[in-house]
């Protein structure tokens, strides 16, 4: 850990904070999810910056040392996707002579025409983020893994709040991210830790609903055990952090969705063409959403996606997927990567 070097960068009119180890010719870009940070990515930066790559992990935009615009209308889609785009420029990563983006991103390519390619790798807000590079840019994506949350084709007659309301109600956790300002009241209520610990350490693969009168930090005279995976100085490392910066920011990615359902329309029907390796624990919320099964293995997903290479359901594994078995995630990464 002591090796990972941290810079801030202008991008897209903000500064973010970039976390960045190795030195090889090829990149890994890793992008976080919600309530995370660059250090989600802990291991497999270690552990890919071993093998040769050059390993980057960001703060996104609205998290930890990255600035956090007040505005949910500053967290689109196109927002971010421009944030990701400035980054690989800014890295040197807009000449000829690819590299592989992976939100996490990969290898460099040897011969390639146009923008330098990378191989993308995400994970639930990163894999949503991943998805929509790859919609918009794929010109600078060569091929993508993604966990935990699949690529959603947009509904043309509804938007997803909405969609959201009428099949899992207004408890369901998004339903209750909406009102500017609520959600962080009740987080403010909760000690931070707790409420980190509480939200990496749910095993619970039910749709997350949260009545008002029983709050996001539940009983607070409920001990919470963490697993061997999580330990007290991870915990406090997210904590402080989201101490500093609050949680506005990630949660505006939630409150933009409407306004991304709205901007995306010329989108509408449009599949994602790169090559891309899906990955998933069984214990996963996301996973057991309603629909979301069936939509994966009965075609649905494939038909979005055509050039899906594999599907991995993990079993026994929740939604914190690189966290909880980092090892079988950087075998995941690392043998997806040698087929480019």
């Amino acid at each position: 850990m002591e090796n990972i070097q941290h810079k801030n960068l202008s991008v897209n009119g903000i500064n973010m904070h970039v976390a960045e180890i190795g030195e090889g010719p090829s990149t890994i870009l890793f992008l976080h999810g919600f309530p995370e940070l660059w250090y989600t990515w802990r291991h497999q930066l270690i552990s890919l910056s071993s093998k040769g790559y050059r390993a980057i992990a960001p703060d996104l935009r609205g998290y930890g040392d990255t600035d956090s615009p007040p505005s949910p209308s500053s967290y689109t889609v196109f927002h971010i996707v421009g944030d990701l785009i400035a980054l690989l420029d800014a890295l040197g990563l807009d000449q000829l002579g690819p590299c592989l983006l992976f939100i996490y991103v990969t290898r460099t390519l040897q011969k390639c025409l146009g923008f330098s390619k990378s191989v993308l790798v995400g994970h639930d807000w990163g894999a949503v983020i991943a998805w929509h590079v790859c919609l918009l840019r794929p010109d600078r994506i060569k091929a993508l893994v993604n966990m935990s949350v699949v690529f959603h084709p947009r509904n043309p007659k509804r938007k997803p709040i909405e969609s959201m309301r009428a099949v899992l109600g207004d408890d369901y956790y998004i339903c209750r991210f909406q009102e500017y300002g609520e959600a962080e009241e009740e987080f403010a209520s909760v000690d931070t830790a707790r409420l980190i610990a509480k939200f990496l350490t749910s095993r619970n693969p039910a749709p997350l609903r949260v009545p008002k009168e029983k709050g996001f930090g539940g009983s607070p005279h409920t001990p919470i055990t963490l697993p061997s995976w999580l330990s007290e100085e991870d915990v406090n490392y997210y904590a402080n952090k989201f101490r500093q910066s609050g949680f506005t920011g990630g949660l505006n990615y939630y409150r933009a969705m409407d306004l991304n359902w709205e901007l995306t329309a010329p989108w509408t029907g449009v599949q994602i063409k790169v090559p891309v390796k899906f990955i998933i624990g069984d214990v996963d919320l996301t996973y057991n959403t309603p629909g979301v099964k069936e939509y994966i293995h009965k075609g649905g997903f494939q038909k979005m996606v055509p050039f899906l290479q594999e599907v991995v359901i993990m079993e026994g594994v929740a939604h914190f997927i690189n966290q909880e078995r980092p090892e079988e995630i950087n075998d995941h990464i690392y043998d997806f990567f040698q087929k480019f």
